[in-house]
């Protein structure tokens, strides 16, 4: 008997009457991603078109699927997803035979629904429908594939919704803005709309898993993107549905846990400055009551230094912009003690310097970038197993791990502060003849080294879950539990005590030279300055719940459902500080344990109500879908919040959609949010622009970082918009949402301005004190966290401005995400068009109750008025082509004074693939593709960013410096 025979045998057994089939050329694996594009449509009708487009076989009772109509379905999908999704509405289920597919009635035989009926949309609780008033974006695997990026952040930074500000590994050595400063890790968040890391929900597979930073966000980098299914995004608020970290939205990665066969992975790509290199493996095996997935990836990067970036500079005169260098150089600057200054001559070792030989009224500039990086070298390993097994018909056990370790290697710029000269060095010169000590302001790498940051992060999450099969109902138990670490150290810092020492010693084989251009003490006496410093950081988090989700009573439209559950969360982090660098000892700050912790209790509710249907066929309605949902959180240490959101969507007529949706949201500050101490919160001596003073600047103290009175924050928020998809040009859709978020007692960050405070006194006068008190500024200055970057003497500082983390009265941020797209299949293939984007219109701050409102839309610091990605694809016969471009508004630098304007920026990314079929013969099932970002080497605009410690001529933040990078790939299906 032929294996089609035999199949048919096993189908006509599970079914009664007359049988629909549908035969096509049978394909090997269920993971393969097809591109549908169906209307809304006779369930009947889909069918057929489900198997021609995928060469499956689909086979169902004419009987059965009579009279039910299917949705339409728009994207990339497998077939078992794709079945899914056209039967989610109705009482029929999909099972897989063999290489085959039959749908019947879902009580038949008493056997279960095939995997796929349970999709889960981000968004939901309800499983096998999309939120209603919602839009979910979706990056698939095929998506994922011809963006020629290749890690998981590198996606995510290229959506138009996310704002490249926070804590990212290209950001914290540019700007303290957003939370960069803390990121010791060098890891990579995600930041939907610019509202801050802290308020994007970031999941794994739809699970909670430990934070990094001290418990503030999920670190992207570490998710291999070899084993990500898709990336969906709900860009709204949605703390109804999964608590108070999702504020701005939701971002679920997706794992390939129905992926079977085997595959291999390798790609390397190049760059000026540095090469990368990417290895993965994954394996499935799916079996008859379950499945199991295995992915590994190793992804390494070299760094980026300062010196193959002409803007990673602190003299950004060629720009036409200021020099930003300071007096820390080598050879250094002598300041004399009646205030003069002198420049050490170069070309000398110091030994025998005489006063002649200095140079009056010079300084003697360095450039605090030579000898850093823009881009740490790294090195990570990453995996991932999902086990699902079938115990009986009724109770299915999955379970999920992932663990990742990440090293990187950073050259930072130095915190530097000038030094003071004893007499009884033997190197010592008077330049005025006074005998008394003399100040140097010098740059000490060409003795230690550049400062050197490594760190290390090792994060592993474990979850699992127990769903019991109840009729119609679900009903499922599942915890979880995940555990971060990390560690900074920090090597080639300055021993300040032992340099005093050194600089007192009057024996010129161990004293330390500092009068000399270039390194000219012994390196017993650098090794005896050369300090260091570790911090360490980890977090853990607990997860458990029971959730109960099913059909109520029928409804016109279709069923009733409900989704409840109970969750119970706990969430720890802990940290310690040692540092070498203050004293001749080592000295520890912080803790060993988990000291600050919270405990979350959680019961939610969900209802979707397909209130009218296509089937009841009233005038002007075609279908009308509501959804309520409401959450109660309590947490232990910030009291309880109930958070409720009731969604819409209509449909006038097929191919148009209009919905909406309103929701509250709340955010409890994070641990990084209240936690003191070094390394979370700093104190600097620095020059501000002041419209009132004679010489346009004022010395000021600045507070920064941490604030202990921390609050937590509140939200609303409203959406509406519209998907169109119509039925007279298959292949075409366009989508629009508005989407207006209110913020009050909102946590932010007003240092990000604080070099503009003065200028702008009625906006930030709360946070202005002026003529602070002698005692208050040398509290400031014996500070632990005290840095003096520019030498300020105690006695010049007029004012304090605290710009540290503050509930700022409210945000109010409103615009429009929208995606255009047309589809056209040809013979062998396909083209397709697009562009995404949002645009914003308002972004308005009050960073006091009664301070007036500023637009903060186009500015440093904030999003920028609009990004678009336009893309465009063909494929035909194995060969794909696809191209992108990727656009970034200009905006307004109000970091300096006057604000200066910053160029637009738009870049190219193109990808050219070839895959292999079966008639290949060895080298079927192979996938080749040359991919290049950033096409034509577009430099960032340049940007007067000038920091507390530093400066550049790029902003991060809005533009990458990775410039054009080439990548072969090579993929191969066993």
């Amino acid at each position: 008997m032929t294996s089609r025979t035999q199949l048919q045998s096993v189908l006509a057994a599970l079914m009664a009457g007359s049988v629909l089939t549908v035969p096509q050329c049978v394909a090997a694996r269920d993971d393969k991603q097809i591109v549908l594009d169906f209307p809304a449509q006779s369930l009947e009708q889909s069918l057929r078109d489900l198997a021609m487009a995928s060469g499956r076989t689909v086979l169902a009772d004419a009987g059965v699927v009579a009279g039910h109509t299917a949705p339409a379905v728009h994207g990339s999908f497998t077939v078992s997803e794709a079945l899914a999704m056209l039967l989610a509405n109705t009482s029929l289920v999909g099972v897989e035979v063999g290489d085959a597919y039959a749908v019947r009635a879902a009580d038949q035989m008493g056997k279960r629904a095939s995997d796929q009926n349970e999709i889960l949309v981000t968004g939901t609780r309800i499983r096998g429908a999309a939120p209603a008033g919602a839009s979910v974006i979706a990056i698939d695997r095929d998506a994922i594939e011809k963006s020629g990026r290749a890690t998981t952040q590198d996606l995510i930074a290229a959506l138009p919704q996310n704002f490249g500000g926070g804590p990212n590994e290209s950001v914290g050595a540019f700007t303290q803005r957003n939370g960069a400063s803390s990121n010791i890790g060098y890891g990579s968040s995600i930041n939907l709309r610019g509202l801050g890391t802290t308020s994007t929900l970031t999941l794994l597979d739809g699970n909670r898993i430990a934070l990094g930073s001290n418990a503030t966000y999920l670190d992207t980098s570490l998710i291999p993107a070899s084993a990500i299914e898709r990336i969906e995004v709900l860009a709204d608020g949605a703390s109804a549905i999964y608590g108070s970290d999702a504020v701005a939205g939701v971002v679920n990665v997706r794992l390939r846990r129905n992926f079977e066969g085997a595959e291999t992975s390798l790609r390397t790509g190049m760059a000026d400055g540095f090469t990368e290199f990417q290895a993965s493996q994954i394996f499935g095996k799916k079996w008859s009551t379950g499945h199991v997935m295995a992915a590994y990836e190793y992804y390494e990067r070299g760094r980026l230094g300062a010196e193959d970036r002409t803007y990673a500079t602190e003299d950004l005169r060629r720009y036409g912009g200021p020099d930003y260098r300071q007096s820390y150089a080598n050879p250094g600057t002598i300041i004399a003690a009646d205030g003069s200054v002198y420049g050490i001559p170069a070309g000398q070792d110091g030994r025998n310097l005489t006063p002649a030989q200095l140079l009056a009224g010079v300084h003697n500039l360095g450039d605090g970038r030579v000898g850093t990086d823009v881009l740490p070298r790294t090195r990570r390993h990453a995996g991932v197993v999902a086990l699902e097994q079938e115990i009986s018909p009724a109770l299915t056990l999955r379970l999920q791990g992932f663990a990742a370790d990440r090293k990187s290697e950073n050259r930072y710029f130095s915190l530097n502060s000038s030094i003071s000269v004893p007499t009884a060095n033997p190197f010592y010169v008077d330049p005025i003849g006074t005998g008394q000590p003399v100040t140097v302001m010098y740059d000490f790498k060409k003795d230690l080294g550049s400062p050197l940051d490594k760190s290390h992060v090792t994060n592993w999450a474990v979850s699992g879950s127990l769903e019991a099969r109840l009729g119609a109902w679900r009903a499922e138990a599942y915890v979880g539990h995940g555990v971060e670490h990390e560690e900074l150290r920090s090597d080639n810092l300055v021993n300040r005590a032992a340099l005093v020492g050194a600089l007192a010693d009057t024996d010129s084989a161990t004293a330390f030279n500092i009068f000399g251009d270039g390194s000219h003490t012994s390196a017993a006496t650098i090794d005896k300055v050369r300090g260091w410093a570790i911090t360490r950081g980890r977090s853990r988090q607990t997860t458990a719940g029971l959730k109960f989700d099913g059909p109520l009573f029928a409804l016109p439209g279709g069923p009733l459902s409900l989704a409840t559950g109970f969750e119970y969360r706990t969430e720890a982090t802990g940290s310690s500080y040692v540092d070498d660098y203050y004293s001749l000892a080592p000295v520890a700050y912080g803790d060993n344990g988990y000291p600050l912790a919270r405990k979350v209790y959680a019961a939610y509710g969900e209802l979707r109500a397909p209130l009218i249907g296509p089937d009841q066929g009233i005038g002007g309605i075609r279908r009308l879908d509501l959804s309520v949902a409401a959450r109660m959180e309590h947490y232990s240490d910030f009291g309880t919040t109930t958070n409720p959101k009731v969604g819409l969507t209509y449909e006038p007529v097929e191919g148009l959609a209009l919905r909406g949706a309103y929701g509250t949201s709340f955010r409890a500050p994070s641990f990084s949010d209240t936690r003191q101490g070094p390394g979370y919160s700093q104190i600097a001596a620095i020059p501000v622009s002041d419209t009132l003073s004679p010489t346009g600047s004022s010395y000021v103290v600045g507070l920064f970082g941490n604030n202990p009175n921390i609050g937590p924050e509140r939200a609303r928020t409203l959406t509406a918009g519209f998907d169109m998809r119509p039925t007279s040009v298959p292949g075409l859709s366009f989508s629009a949402t508005w989407f207006d978020v209110s913020y009050r007692d909102r946590i932010f960050n007003p240092g990000v301005d604080a070099f503009t405070f003065l200028a702008h006194r009625d906006r930030y006068s709360t946070l202005i004190f002026a003529n602070p008190s002698p005692a208050l500024v040398a509290s400031y200055y014996a500070d632990p966290t005290f840095y003096n970057p520019y030498n300020v003497p105690a006695s010049a500082v007029t004012y304090v401005i605290d710009g540290r983390n503050a509930n700022l009265a409210r945000s109010h941020l409103n615009g429009v995400d929208f995606d255009f797209g047309y589809r056209k299949a040809v013979e062998n293939g396909a083209i397709a068009v697009g562009v995404s984007g949002t645009w914003l219109f308002h972004l308005t701050q009050q960073f006091t109750a009664t301070a007036p409102k500023v637009e903060a839309i186009g500015t440093v610091g904030n999003p920028v008025r609009y990004r678009l990605r336009g893309r465009a694809s063909f494929d035909r016969n194995g060969f794909g082509v696809a191209a992108f471009v990727n656009h970034t508004a200009g905006y307004n630098n109000t970091g300096v004074t006057p604000a200066e304007p910053v160029a637009s920026w738009t870049t190219v990314d193109l990808t050219l693939s070839k895959s292999f079929g079966a008639e290949a013969g060895a080298i079927a099932g192979t996938r080749l593709s040359l991919s290049v970002t950033n096409l034509f080497d577009r430099d960032p605009p340049y940007v007067n960013n000038r920091t507390p410690y530093s400066a550049a001529g790029f902003d991060p933040e809005q533009a990458s410096a990775v410039g054009r990078l080439v990548a072969v790939q090579l993929v191969k299906s066993w």
